[in-house]
């Protein structure tokens, strides 16, 4: 069971040493950092903590979760020293969010699944000030995953497929609009429709309940291991992959791609 007052104990250890780095006694390299200069980093963490997540590697979640709070401590710190606002007041401003936006648990709302608890949630939003439902995301976040989360809002709204054929359908119409651009050389159509086809095949990642950004990097991480897999072979025979050709490369791809089917490897 958590122990709070150890928990109090640490949290104020960790503000008080970001507030002595950046005091005039401590790191020069604390003390330049700016909100701006340090949101590379923080998206870094944020990045090695989804990595964590997906690969099941509890010692490092928990050594990433603890280098992304130093981050949200850093930039509170920040704008304390500029005066405009503290870390409390974005504890507050959390903590009164979520028990607006949870009635159902703070107030006297009845729903009766998680449908309409998210429904709730996007229609207080919009009370809150918000003018569209689309408002809100962040313009750096991944592609793939900005267009699941649009296509997650539309549909608490009830603006969605009824049925997985209905996507299906949409993913073969939009895969020979893109063949159809491409036999006119219309670059711009070429564009369009190609991202047409990955927001529906994101649409369709969906119905699948498979995270798109996951499996487009499991995929990748695939496809390094298999090439790495040619070049150190060709490296064991002094070959360069300039001066081997595809049908070698081929050959040594179907080796180590079976090795991966196979379970006794």
């Amino acid at each position: 069971m958590l122990d709070y007052s150890s928990l109090n104990d640490q949290f104020n250890r960790l503000v008080s040493i970001v507030k002595t780095l950046r005091g005039s006694s401590g790191c020069e390299w604390d003390r330049t950092q700016t909100s701006e200069s340090l949101s590379p980093y923080f998206l870094e963490e944020a990045y090695e903590t989804i990595e964590a997540i997906h690969e099941g590697d509890h010692e490092k979640l928990m050594e990433e979760l603890g280098d992304l709070l130093l981050h949200i401590v850093f930039q509170a710190d920040i704008a304390e020293e500029e005066k405009r606002f503290n870390l409390a007041d974005s504890l507050q401003n959390i903590c009164d969010k979520l028990e607006r936006r949870h009635p159902h648990v703070f107030g006297d709302v009845i729903v009766e699944n998680v449908r309409d608890i998210k429904q709730n949630w996007e229609e207080i939003k919009l009370k809150e000030g918000r003018k569209s439902l689309m408002e809100g995301l962040p313009k750096t976040f991944p592609a793939l995953l900005f267009a699941r989360r649009i296509q997650e809002r539309a549909s608490q709204v009830g603006f969605d497929w009824n049925e997985i054929n209905s996507v299906w359908e949409k993913v073969h119409e939009e895969l020979d609009e893109l063949k159809e651009a491409l036999k006119n050389s219309d670059e711009a159509t070429i564009n369009l429709e190609f991202g047409d086809l990955l927001f529906s095949l994101v649409n369709l990642s969906r119905f699948l309940n498979i995270n798109p950004e996951k499996a487009l990097a499991a995929t990748s991480r695939k496809f390094v291991k298999r090439f790495q897999y040619i070049e150190n072979e060709l490296n064991g025979k002094n070959q360069t992959l300039k001066d081997t050709s595809l049908e070698e490369m081929d050959k040594l791809w179907n080796e180590i791609r079976a090795a991966d089917k196979d379970p006794q490897k």
